[in-house]
């Protein structure tokens, strides 16, 4: 299928390669600050494997995934291509979320929201301290693993907050395009919190870069 492979000239003969033999593989990207950086309210044991071993696997896994959805596609095995969405959203979601949490942080935290984005909150919260208050209740009460997410409503206009169960993306699971998220798997914070997820969850803002939040607002059109 002309979806799955890409044409090249050699000695006169057309040639189809699969995708695979060129495309790019998503990697583990970099911190923007050292695994001890954000202590004392996440360790540098947490942080290192959060970091290089769970994110690290949602991305072994994701390439994986999608070397098998080539292969299927290729074949035209549609059957193949269902079986691998779980898989795809699982580690798909895992690489995209960790990918934004990480920058959602910064060592000492970023101080509180201002300009365009500071407007939204008060707007659609009342303020930051009820905007905190609703996202902090609604990421407690994921049951079992997921995260909770401040998004925007491009359609609307209007900053939400969501939760969403496991790995799930929230863009692509609501339409919301991410702002900020909270990781409330238990490897986030476990080791240092234990089963305390309020105390982990209210000490995440004390490092939380409301400037990141702020650039992706105005990058998804929020004024």
């Amino acid at each position: 299928m002309l979806a799955a492979r890409s044409f090249v000239q050699q000695a006169g003969v057309r040639m189809a390669l699969p995708l695979s033999s060129y495309r790019s593989k998503h990697t583990l990207p970099d911190l923007p600050y050292d695994y001890n950086a954000l202590e004392p309210v996440i360790s540098a044991e947490i942080m290192q494997l959060h970091h290089s071993k769970h994110h690290a696997t949602y991305v072994t896994n994701l390439n994986v995934a999608e070397e098998k959805l080539q292969e299927a596609v290729a074949k035209n095995d549609v059957s193949s291509v269902i079986g691998l969405h779980g898989a795809l959203k699982f580690n798909g979601g895992g690489h995209l979320n960790h990918s934004i949490f990480w920058q959602n942080l910064c060592p000492g935290g970023s101080g509180e929201p201002d300009g365009a984005l500071m407007t939204a909150i008060n707007r659609d919260f009342g303020s930051f301290s009820n905007m905190k208050d609703k996202l902090s209740a609604s990421t407690v009460a994921v049951q079992g693993s997921g995260w909770g997410w401040l998004g925007y409503n491009k359609a609307a206009d209007k900053l939400q907050i969501a939760a969403c169960a496991n790995q799930d993306p929230l863009e692509a699971t609501t339409g919301l395009v991410p702002l900020f998220g909270i990781d409330v798997w238990e490897h986030a914070y476990y080791l240092q919190y234990k089963n305390v997820r309020p105390d982990y969850v209210k000490a995440i803002f004390q490092v939380a870069n409301w400037n990141d939040v702020a650039a992706r607002y105005s990058a998804a059109g929020g004024k």
